[in-house]
């Protein structure tokens, strides 16, 4: 695409295949994988990508401010509005002027008849200097009843956060939605030890709480390193290592995880308990079922994929000594590392999930024996999928905190609530029942 630079071809190539349907991670993948970027730039167009794709509802709102005929504008010219307004606004390392140059050669090189590109240029480079030029003007006169337009959020998400977790912590928590994601991985002691991950990995720190946890400080090819390969490692968020902690599975036991896939728990617990548990783990559908088991041979990991609705399906060998349901739910704690799916997300899911977790934590009570161990965990931080599910349940709540400091539920004691903008890591909701 001429004298654009490689990271910024490769966001609007991703870009454009997000407004055919493709989700932003896979898409961004594929692209970079096909034009072999280095990782310099690699990071480069993953943070336009995802920063782009987040953000789009503020960058919507300020280019049909600047554009004289907003509704005439190609979809693929407001792609490269959109990553242009992106860099302009969010960017501390692109210059104004350098941000509109680029985005005037992207024009120029989107597909259609070579006569349209100066004027696709042309338009560009208007819009976008008057973006530059009143935009932080513009984004300055919002005030805190705008947080879903300042934040980029669907309203339905954002008065959910706000009824949730109040209006401090809700635009705390929009905001570092925003923001790159931890780079998180966890070592899995089922193939090796620890010194031989940490030889691989270039630089990194780790988390008293959680041993296996190693936060990336750099950027690190993870799925193309040997330690992957083996089942050493896998990425995992801290947050996303709590439940099975929380869980504290031991040698011997029989264990739950009532919804499986892809595995980073189910095999994290089999880590936990030295690979000496029986794990059973259940998964509604059947390829991601498959792909469980192959995670679970390359880790190292034992255990027994079930097919089907963990509510119904029939489960062989008696009562379980802990059962962990990691519910469905609608994503609002991890929205830093998926980009677009805030915008896929549908108001009218919410009620058709939340009966699915409190049919789930109900099963899982009736199959663990009596005084054994329930963890029900989400990555959502909407009130009505984890404190109201576990108090409908009616079972008797352990505490947690005392074990995983800082991260105290205000609103239901014992139980657990990560915040991005308080622990550093991913938005979950973690706690533990006892059988009755």
């Amino acid at each position: 695409m001429g004298g654009a630079a490689p990271a910024r071809r490769v966001a609007l190539r991703v870009l454009r295949r997000v407004d055919d349907g493709a989700y932003a991670d896979r898409a961004f993948t594929a692209e970079a994988n096909r034009f072999e970027l280095d990782p310099r730039d690699r990071q480069q167009a993953q943070r336009l990508v995802f920063g782009t794709v987040q953000m789009r509802r503020t960058l919507d709102w300020l280019i049909d401010g600047a554009a004289e005929r907003p509704d005439r504008i190609e979809p693929g010219v407001r792609d490269v509005l959109r990553l242009g307004t992106y860099e302009i606004i969010a960017s501390d390392g692109t210059p104004d002027r350098a941000a509109v140059d680029q985005a005037v050669h992207l024009a120029r090189m989107l597909p259609g008849h070579r006569d349209r590109a100066p004027a696709r240029g042309g338009l560009v480079n208007a819009v976008l200097r008057r973006i530059a030029s009143e935009g932080p003007a513009r984004l300055a006169e919002l005030g805190p009843a705008d947080s879903a337009l300042v934040n980029s959020f669907p309203d339905w998400i954002a008065d959910g956060l706000v009824r949730s977790l109040g209006q401090d912590d809700a635009n705390a928590v929009m905001a570092a939605a925003n923001m790159p994601s931890e780079s998180a991985v966890r070592w899995n002691p089922l193939r090796g030890p620890r010194a031989e991950l940490e030889q691989e990995i270039p630089a990194w720190h780790g988390d008293p709480l959680l041993p296996e946890a190693l936060v990336l400080d750099e950027p690190f090819a993870l799925e193309d390193s040997a330690a992957f390969a083996s089942g050493l490692v896998m990425g995992q968020s801290r947050a996303s290592m709590i439940p099975a902690r929380a869980l504290d599975p031991q040698p011997g036991e029989r264990i739950l995880d009532m919804c499986a896939a892809p595995g980073a728990k189910a095999t994290q617990l089999a880590a936990l308990a030295d690979g000496k548990a029986e794990i059973v783990a259940i998964e509604m559908h059947a390829s991601r079922a498959s792909g469980l088991r192959e995670m679970a041979e390359r880790m190292g990991a034992p255990m027994t994929v079930i097919d089907g609705d963990a509510r119904e399906v029939e489960i062989p060998g008696g009562l379980f000594d802990a059962v962990l349901v990691d519910a469905p739910c609608t994503g609002t704690g991890v929205l830093a590392s998926r980009p677009d799916a805030r915008w896929r997300r549908r108001e009218e899911a919410l009620a058709p999930l939340v009966e699915i977790q409190q049919g789930l934590l109900n099963r899982a009570l009736t199959l663990v024996k009596p005084g054994g161990r329930v963890v029900y965990s989400t990555c959502s931080l909407l009130r009505e999928e984890n404190e109201d599910v576990v108090r409908a349940s009616g079972g008797e709540i352990e505490d947690l905190t005392a074990r995983f400091p800082g991260m105290a539920s205000p609103d239901l004691p014992g139980a657990l609530r990560l915040l991005p903008h308080v622990n550093g890591t991913d938005g979950f909701f973690v706690a533990r029942l006892v059988g009755r």
